[in-house]
């Protein structure tokens, strides 16, 4: 039993400030202003400067494609691609692995503005295969080591340029595909392990990971379940296997399915192929990419509707959006269910239909407000391909907010940093002023509706009686120390079940095994 005396933001539905948190055993017995004569030999813990808020909840992570590219090159603080071309040829080096993984790359963010070249990966790595990520998730750059190797599996796909070595859309994936199931099973697990231990280092005590990325019989599903049914020192992982079928969640008594891979709608703005209902205005031009029919996506959001389930999907265009929120309405009309809590992931640039379905239906936003303002796909190259009126229609948080719409922050890392500290500041320096939420709504967004989205609000997600002490200690008070001095902030310590976060330890066996047997929520 421990007393923690100072700030602690609770995230009740007042928003409430307490002066005092109990916590028993793992879970919170009391929270006030006013300590109770039964708890004044209790240990104290005086917070002094710091604060006490919940441990904050990433809504929406690749968690074992961050956990591949943690583990390999990421240059996304490159500002030149002459930078890279050092910083492959120096990996390369001292890498082990046999096939080289690297992320980040984005034409906007280094002088030359364009994407690296195969012939320019072949001067840097000449002797090794690489998997050069753009920052976007959607496209990459390979070497001719490489290609070699996956010529005969994305030559006839869309999004495939062997002159360049950028594969993107369908290719892409392809690529990642192969990639993917080129680790072995104890590596897979090592990183994910890994990375779970980083997103601690960060204050999160829970990740909603899209799994499914071209394992033979989804086998990567299966092992992020079972590793995160089993993962120590009450870190939480929710799954939803990124499928269009629902057996893939209903055979693995899985309660959820969405993503992006198979659930995006459609592109990304960085590769021009979120799907737009006007045409772009750059030179390049088009409407993006849609990548099912409507009839298609509102028969599978029918059919997971009916099963159970709960359905995310991936839309970032407007007319990606405009489809997820008629499917997702249709599958409602078709079978009503009070509390479902369906979302639709990014909702970048939404439109008035869409958010007043959103609103009347109860769909939820796992959003990335890492997105404003953002050095890899900076705003100035968002106008330049939609114009000031749209651009200025983009992630609009107060809207949504002021709607009755629920939105959450997840990272999609790799695409970004996991850092709620971050999210926190962006929503709260929106680009455009009236757009921006209090620090109030930014916590909120990134802890309790985090929860609350998979149906933990009742477990975690805010500080009050009964509910595990799942508690991040941050340096400083979001709600006080002003939004321009937000990004200042640091998590200090994170406290799952009230003891502090220790890294993952078990064998990748021990992990499998205690997953497989393991009644642990998913």
């Amino acid at each position: 039993m421990k007393v923690y005396e100072g700030t602690i933001l609770t995230v009740d539905a007042q928003d409430s400030v307490a002066r005092y948190l109990v916590e028993d055993r793992g879970r919170i017995v009391y929270v006030g202003n006013e300590l109770p004569q039964c708890y004044e030999k209790t240990p104290f813990e005086h917070l002094d400067n710091r604060v006490l808020c919940p441990s904050f909840v990433d809504t929406h992570e690749h968690l074992a494609s961050f956990a591949t590219f943690n583990a390999g090159l990421n240059v996304m603080h490159a500002r030149s691609n002459e930078e890279i071309k050092a910083m492959v040829a120096d990996f390369a080096k001292r890498c082990k692995a046999k096939t080289l993984v690297a992320f980040g790359a984005s034409p906007y963010s280094v002088e030359e503005g364009r994407l690296l070249s195969r012939a320019e990966l072949d001067e840097a790595c000449p002797g090794k295969p690489i998997f050069m990520v753009k920052y976007d998730g959607h496209a990459c750059v390979v070497n001719t080591l490489l290609l070699e190797k996956i010529d005969d599996k994305v030559k006839d796909l869309r999004g495939f340029h062997p002159e360049t070595g950028e594969m993107n859309q369908e290719a892409f994936f392809a690529v990642s595909d192969y990639i993917t199931n080129s680790l072995s099973i104890p590596e897979l697990i090592a990183n994910v392990q890994g990375a779970m231990d980083f997103l601690a280092s960060r204050g999160i005590g829970m990740v909603h990971t899209v799994s499914g990325v071209g394992f033979t019989g989804n086998l990567d599903i299966s092992l992020e379940k079972w590793v995160g049914k089993s993962a120590q020192n009450g870190f939480q992982v929710r799954v939803f296997p990124q499928s269009m079928d629902v057996k893939v969640a209903t055979s693995r008594k899985i309660p959820r399915i969405g993503g992006c891979f198979e659930c995006a709608l459609d592109g990304c703005f960085g590769s021009h192929d979120a799907a737009m209902i006007e045409p772009y205005v750059d030179a390049q031009g088009g409407n993006g990419v849609l990548y099912y029919s409507d009839q298609k996506v509102a028969e599978f959001c029918k059919a997971a509707n009916r099963a159970g389930l709960q359905i995310e999907m991936h839309a970032i265009g407007d007319a990606a959006f405009d489809q997820a929120c008629r499917a997702l309405k249709a599958a409602l009309d078709d079978f009503p269910r009070a509390d479902h809590r369906h979302g639709i992931i990014h909702a970048c640039l939404p439109t008035d239909e869409g958010i007043a379905i959103c609103a009347e239906y109860g769909i939820h936003l796992p959003m990335q407000t890492s997105f404003i303002d953002w050095p890899q796909e900076p705003d100035a190259y968002l106008t330049s391909i939609m114009g000031d009126e749209r651009a200025a229609r983009l992630n609009p948080l107060r809207t949504f907010v002021d709607a009755g719409i629920v939105v959450s922050a997840g990272s999609d890392a790799p695409c970004t940093d996991p850092d709620p500290i971050l999210w926190m500041q962006r929503a709260c320096n929106h680009s455009v002023p009236g757009q921006r939420l209090t620090p109030q709504e930014a916590l909120r967004m990134c802890t309790y509706n985090g929860a609350w989205t998979t149906f933990d609000e009742a477990e975690c997600g805010s500080l009050e009686v009964g509910k595990k002490a799942n508690m991040a200690i941050l340096s400083g008070n979001p709600y006080t120390v002003g939004v321009e001095n937000l990004g200042d902030l640091q998590v200090l310590d994170l406290l799952l079940e009230g003891k502090p976060y220790q890294q993952q330890r078990q064998s990748f066996i021990s992990a499998v095994l205690k997953g497989m047997r393991s009644a642990a929520k998913i």
